[in-house]
């Protein structure tokens, strides 16, 4: 009976996308233009330096260097191999979903167990200062300093998710030769016989492992791409068909349990589907203070929302890594990092304000234009890199046919 209520929901739904497709069609096709040119423009040749660089250095053994040095770290702070230090960095300095993409490459190398994996991926898919100072805070807010106090929330919190994780799975993880443990001081002789040896078992010719790290990385990010539509597409169509508005009643009152507008009920909830969306809704609210919109801001940053969870989903469904464990600790990670910005807004944000205004405007006025800089040439540049990367792929793959051949 299960299956059969099953295939009428997930049958009935897409029924209905498909109907609202065609009833508002010209709509929905700006919101996917919207959503194919963020990734065109930005997400693509964001990411794809990363992801290939990320697939190089496991493949030549970098990453088990750098493991063996932060076990002794990693561990006891996060109940994982120090390889995982490679996911976490990585994923804060890109942005999500890489630490995903790095976790099930890891688990695919049998680096990483399944129950460690998910630890690691429950803390190591967080926004980039990219976008936390050039999109949010410069783009949205106009304020540079909002984005000192966001980012430190964000992955400060990122942080303690991690720490909190390290307990999951302590009961059934099994003692087996992949869990390794390093005692006593950090040998550089040992990290560089262990990367030695890591290369070694690699004997694929330095083009296939070039062409490899090429093609799984663009395939991955097109796969991304095609999540970014396709919630654009159907956060503007929730809110054409009223199931946005219906919906956020609930969020209302809950905000308003903790004193907060109402007005935040949509936005919250669109953020929650899309950061960027609701980030920026929730910037035009003018009825409350900045700090009540800090705190939602944190909350669905450290949420991804449901389109990067989608695509977070997508990458683990190749491996044995489970989204349960994920989906739990953006829940944790949105709320710590909402506390955190309670915590931290008087020391990071309005302290700052009681300095000289003429240095702050000047500083401000300086770190503004740096990331928005960053943010021109990308949007500037990475069309061109978009085609060229796409190119090259489809020049990879045909060769690689011939040879088949």
């Amino acid at each position: 009976m299960s299956q059969i209520v099953k295939t009428f929901l997930l049958s009935g739904t897409t029924a209905f996308i498909a109907f609202s497709l065609i009833q508002f069609s010209d709509q929905t096709f700006e919101a996917s233009i919207r959503g194919l040119s963020i990734w065109w423009e930005v997400v693509f040749p964001s990411l794809l330096p990363f992801f290939i660089t990320a697939e190089l250095l496991i493949s030549f053994g970098v990453v088990k260097f750098i493991g063996v040095l932060f076990e002794p770290i990693m561990r006891p702070l996060f109940n994982i191999p120090g390889v995982g230090s490679f996911g976490w960095i990585m994923g804060m300095a890109s942005g999500y979903p890489t630490g995903a993409k790095i976790a099930s490459r890891l688990r695919e190398e049998k680096q990483l167990t399944q129950i460690e994996a998910e630890r690691l991926v429950s803390f190591t898919n967080a926004s980039s200062p990219l976008f936390i100072f050039a999109a949010v805070s410069v783009g949205f807010f106009h304020d540079t300093k909002l984005g000192i106090l966001l980012a430190a929330c964000h992955y400060i919190s990122n942080a303690f998710v991690g720490i909190c994780m390290r307990f999951y799975g302590k009961n059934k993880e099994k003692q087996d030769i992949m869990r390794r443990e390093v005692r006593g001081r950090v040998s550089i002789v040992k990290a560089f016989k262990d990367m030695h040896e890591t290369r070694l078992m690699d004997n694929r010719p330095l083009g296939e492992i070039l062409g490899d790290a090429v093609l799984h990385s663009v395939k991955t990010l097109v796969m991304v791409g095609g999540f970014i539509i396709l919630f654009s597409v159907l956060t503007k169509l929730f809110f054409l068909t009223g199931i946005s508005t219906f919906i956020s009643v609930f969020f209302q009152h809950i905000l308003q349990l903790f004193s907060m507008s109402p007005e935040f009920g949509l936005p919250l909830l669109s953020g929650l589907f899309e950061i960027t969306i609701g980030a920026q809704s929730i910037s035009g609210i003018t009825s409350d203070t900045l700090l009540t919109k800090a705190i939602l801001v944190s909350f669905i940053l450290g949420f991804n929302g449901l389109s990067v969870q989608a695509q977070v989903a997508s990458i683990l469904a190749k491996t044995d890594i489970r989204f349960a464990p994920y989906f739990f600790a953006r829940i944790l990670h949105g709320m710590i990092a909402a506390i955190l910005t309670i915590v931290l807004y008087k020391p990071l944000y309005l302290n700052k304000q009681a300095f000289d205004s003429d240095h702050i405007a000047v500083s401000q006025a300086v770190h503004e234009n740096i990331w928005n800089m960053v943010l021109e040439k990308i949007i500037t540049y990475g069309p061109i890199i978009t085609i060229i990367s796409l190119g090259i792929s489809i020049i990879i793959i045909a060769i690689r046919l011939n040879a088949a051949k």
